[in-house]
């Protein structure tokens, strides 16, 4: 998916998103918050969105969150303001694929919902491994491609829309699993229905 069609994607579902995907996502989005609440630290939300994971988060965290789309980031200050987030280091535009963190800034990483939307996640993961510090966590929850069963075939059907409904139902799980830095620690399904699945990345300490 390209850049153009993200923003635009991104522009028509910021009013609605919570109502209609973020609900879908929110077995995901708990999943991830609750995991990371175990191990706090100071933690890099890629794809913030319109902040929806952002009031789970325990006090003691310090999240900073990015986002390509201004129109989703304005939502997700919005939220700040509203519930007093002090947790809530800073809210950031940014392109995933070139993050303006030095290496090893974050003790953990979160993707939540957003590897199958961006372009290049291959190089995504490529930044989020560089930016996580050795020994931490990389929390990913997605969709990814069913071959079977009527998951399978929904996913099939809904592929040729993926511009449209900015995801892509055919996302490969390989494809966020290629960075050498990176070792597969835990993985399960999250309702509904298994749709989605929950991943725990572990950055190699050397």
């Amino acid at each position: 998916m390209d850049l153009k069609s993200v923003r635009a994607s991104y522009a028509r579902w910021a009013p609605i998103y919570d109502q209609t995907f973020g609900a879908a996502t929110r077995a995901g989005r708990h999943a991830a918050v609750s995991y990371l609440n175990a191990h706090p630290g100071s933690v890099l939300e890629v794809g913030v969105g319109t902040g929806l994971a952002l009031p789970h988060y325990a006090a003691e965290m310090q999240v900073t969150g990015i986002d390509y789309s201004h129109e989703m980031l304005a939502k997700a200050q919005g939220k700040v303001a509203e519930h007093g987030l002090s947790h809530v280091s800073d809210l950031r535009q940014m392109d995933a694929r070139d993050l303006d963190f030095p290496d090893n800034s974050f003790d953990n990483v979160a993707a939540m919902h957003v590897l199958s939307v961006v372009p290049e996640p291959e190089r995504v993961m490529e930044e989020i491994a560089r930016v996580c510090k050795p020994g931490g966590k990389v929390v990913i929850t997605n969709h990814f491609k069913h071959d079977t069963g009527m998951i399978g075939l929904i996913a099939k059907l809904s592929a040729p829309l993926a511009n449209m409904i900015g995801w892509h139902s055919d996302f490969e799980l390989q494809t966020v699993l290629q960075d050498p830095r990176l070792v597969l620690a835990d993985q399960r399904s999250l309702p509904p229905v298994g749709m989605m699945t929950f991943l725990v990345l572990e950055k190699k300490s050397t």
